[in-house]
């Protein structure tokens, strides 16, 4: 199962190739999700310290029925945390939300805090002193992998330079119609994992006329299809839902699209507006 095949991470721990995103799913409602989604064959799920869900994903993964070793968790240290203390603190607070004893991959959410986002600072001082404390707590067996989220090349850089650990994944925007080729081959090029969150461009690709056409050669969804194209290019897709049939949906993506199909999708035209999803910084502002 596609859900159950895994990537390398630098350090050689593996992670599914497919996972669950839990964005926007409310605590009180994600642990039915994480469960479901486990009954189904997932392994990988994907939380942060930003969706104020970790209590719930943490009470779904305890309560799934699978062994934990089985299992991998992801979370996402806070975009606004900038320094040594703060990440520390932050990291065991993850671990004691989320009830666990370790976390599979824990990354920093953005290389700049959410209301600084897209700006000339990239806040290379504070990334170093965060990535300090992911260093030390992989170190001291609370976490087993390490990376980044939303870094562009010079962030990525910045860590590869200055960091005695070098990051391992780097977790960004990346869809059809919104895929940023040179930053993949660059973190690729550096022994990074890239995963790639909104595969279906937060919703805003599904009646692309061009893209349903290419779906129905294959007889899929415009949702497989956006799977599918991501897995092609080496990428770890993190489809987001909570309803277990379009999980099942996400999964069955085990078809293969031609190399001229690829091409035709690597070329369509890029979004240029993300709806209500445009409020949030990193639909809103080109990166």
């Amino acid at each position: 199962m596609i859900i159950q095949d895994t990537y390398k991470f630098s350090n050689g721990v593996a992670i599914p190739r497919l996972g669950l995103g839990t964005w926007m799913i409310e605590d009180d409602k994600v642990a039915d999700a994480v469960k479901s989604a486990v009954a189904l064959g997932y392994r990988h799920i994907d939380t942060a310290q930003a969706y104020g869900n970790e209590r719930g994903v943490g009470d779904g993964i305890r309560n799934s029925g699978i062994a934990r070793e089985e299992l991998f968790v992801t979370t996402k240290l806070d975009a606004g945390i900038k320094s040594y203390e703060e990440a520390k603190e932050a990291i065991d607070g993850s671990l004691e939300n989320l009830g666990l004893d370790v976390i599979d991959l824990m990354i920093i959410h953005s290389p700049q805090p959410w209301d600084k986002f897209g700006s000339d600072d990239r806040f290379f001082e504070g990334n170093l002193a965060a990535w300090k404390a992911l260093e030390e707590a992989c170190e001291a067996g609370k976490l087993r992998a390490i990376g980044v989220s939303n870094f562009q090349k010079q962030d990525v850089d910045n860590l590869i330079e200055n960091a005695r650990i070098k990051p391992m994944s780097n977790q960004i925007l990346a869809h059809i119609s919104n895929t940023p080729f040179e930053l993949i081959e660059h973190c690729k090029g550096a022994d990074m994992v890239v995963e790639a969150y909104s595969p279906m461009g937060h919703g805003e690709i599904l009646d692309n006329e061009k893209i349903k056409e290419i779906a129905s050669r294959y007889d899929v969804s415009v949702p497989q299809l956006s799977i599918r194209y991501l897995l092609q290019l080496g990428l770890l897709p993190l489809p987001k839902t909570a309803n277990p049939d379009h999980m099942q949906n996400n999964a069955d993506v085990g078809f293969e699209i031609s190399e001229s199909d690829m091409e035709a999708l690597r070329t369509i035209e890029p979004i240029k507006d993300y709806g209500e999803a445009s409020d949030f910084p990193v639909y809103a502002k080109p990166q």
